[in-house]
């Protein structure tokens, strides 16, 4: 693949990536906070992340990727107002802060490796880089910020283009966040809380402005200069992030480094800035006050493999809106059945380094591109869909057109099989063993022309939520 392009939500353009580091890419990924389990909507992002990380290395770039736990700073409120979100969890549930993010982080890891997303060069820890942080916000207090009795604050006209990045500042200089008592501008944030006092938190630390904690913001400038250096090559996160948490992150970057406006990119901190957009669930019978948080265990609950989903969210660009229903999750179940199915055909076949073959070049040709145009995974997918239809040509050939294309998609198609995409319901009363017996009993039926018996035993399954399929071009004999 040559020619990556990326569209940069700083420059609201499509640009061709030019690494900062000759063979090399270094990406900084906005993680979860801890403090409840992650919405499939969360997880997008990541599945986003990871589809980036793979078409950096596909153009055979080393990469550094480096996602952040957030276990402390972050306000229920984006905007700089509200409880610690952690804080506030580990008093409502009466526990160790420390045991709500141990807890809810495993809970996230196990979400990313079920959904086939790879493992960053580090999970950075925020409560690691405590004393980091104090040293970058001690580096940066005199000329950019302000003490008030609440904490220190960062002061955004201290800075060129504040708030560029999420297109938050008119031209009469005016932002998008209410004035707030004390702030010397409406935008400016914390950099550092102080405790209230009279009161204690669970995680609390000595600084120069008091004891009490970093604000959100400052954890991942803070991460990404440690670990990536500024500037590094792309930024990513949520299109939430693109109006409040990044153009903060930014604010601290152009602070920290002493350089000017965000004319050049670099001055930003990272060269790219790059989000995904929201999964829409249009039924409000999701959300977390209706009792069916929509994370990925009640996916499986309901029968659905987990990279399902992510053949879902590769269905729709990553910058358009993903509508999530559970016909749509159906069908995107089905397609991943298709390609297992055919894929299924190929795993006898040596696998072998991809070589050029005539009936494969024009697909090829379009997956590139598509993966090239700012990761076009719609039309990649239609691209791996025409390659395993081809026909009479040697299977090691196809494995390795196959395998090529699904190393940037993670569909993990050599690796799944139909058993693993046949997931029971939690609701479901029968098990594997007994559909399997009767379906058996119902074969036997059938090939002595015993109709009644054979329709009888098809009604007791139904009965009990098994749908015989016969028939099924996909060759699944039965669902629940």
């Amino acid at each position: 693949m040559t020619g990556l392009k990326l569209f940069n939500s700083l420059t609201r353009e499509i640009e061709p990536f030019t690494p900062v580091h000759e063979g090399e890419a270094r990406v900084y990924t906005c993680g979860p906070t801890v403090y409840n389990y992650p919405h499939i909507g969360n997880m997008r992002a990541y599945v986003f992340a990871d589809i980036l990380g793979r078409a950096l290395s596909h153009q055979g770039l080393k990469l550094t990727h480096i996602i952040n736990i957030t276990d402390v700073g972050h306000l229920t409120d984006d905007a700089d107002e509200g409880e610690d979100k952690m804080e506030k969890m580990a008093a409502e549930k009466a526990q160790s802060i420390w045991d709500i993010a141990k807890h809810y982080t495993e809970a996230y890891w196990a979400d990313v490796e079920a959904l086939g997303i790879r493992a960053p060069a580090k999970w950075s820890i925020a409560t690691d880089y405590i004393e980091e942080m104090l040293e970058f916000a001690k580096s940066i207090a005199d000329k950019h910020c302000y003490e008030l009795d609440s904490g220190l604050y960062f002061d955004v006209a201290s800075i060129e283009d504040y708030g560029r990045l999420a297109r938050a500042v008119t031209e009469d200089g005016e932002g998008r966040i209410d004035t707030v008592e004390g702030k010397r501008n409406a935008a400016d944030f914390a950099i550092w809380r102080k405790t209230p006092a009279g009161e204690k938190r669970q995680m609390e630390w000595d600084s120069p402005w008091g004891k009490g904690a970093p604000g959100w913001h400052l954890e991942c400038s803070v991460m990404g200069e440690k670990l990536l250096g500024f500037p590094f090559d792309i930024h990513t996160g949520g299109i939430d992030h693109r109006e409040i948490h990044h153009p903060n992150e930014i604010a601290q970057n152009q602070a920290f480094c002493g350089c000017g406006g965000l004319s050049e990119a670099r001055n930003s901190g990272a060269n790219i800035w790059m989000h995904n957009n929201f999964l829409v669930e249009r039924s409000g019978k999701m959300s977390k006050s209706s009792g069916e948080f929509l994370r990925l265990q009640l996916l499986l609950g309901k029968g659905y493999h987990p990279l399902a989903y992510r053949m879902m969210c590769l269905q729709a660009h990553y910058r358009s809106e993903l509508e999530f229903s559970w016909e749509g999750l159906e069908a995107a179940l089905t397609r991943l059945k298709r390609m297992v199915m055919l894929v299924e055909r190929l795993k006898d076949a040596e696998s072998q380094p991809m070589a050029e073959h005539q009936k494969f070049a024009a697909f090829l040709a379009k997956f590139e591109e598509a993966i090239a145009d700012d990761l076009g995974t719609p039309v990649a997918l239609t691209a791996l869909e025409d390659a395993l239809a081809v026909k009479k040509v040697a299977p090691e050939i196809k494995r390795a057109v196959i395998e090529h294309m699904d190393a940037v998609l993670g569909l993990q198609l050599f690796e799944l099989t139909r058993e693993d995409l046949r997931i029971r319901p939690v609701s479901a009363e029968i098990s594997e063993a007994e559909i399997e017996d009767g379906l058996a009993r119902r074969k036997a039926a059938r090939a002595e022309k015993d109709f009644a018996s054979s329709d009888a035993i098809r009604d007791d399954l139904a009965a009990k939520g098994v749908e015989v399929m016969d028939g099924d071009p996909l060759g699944w004999e039965w669902k629940l």
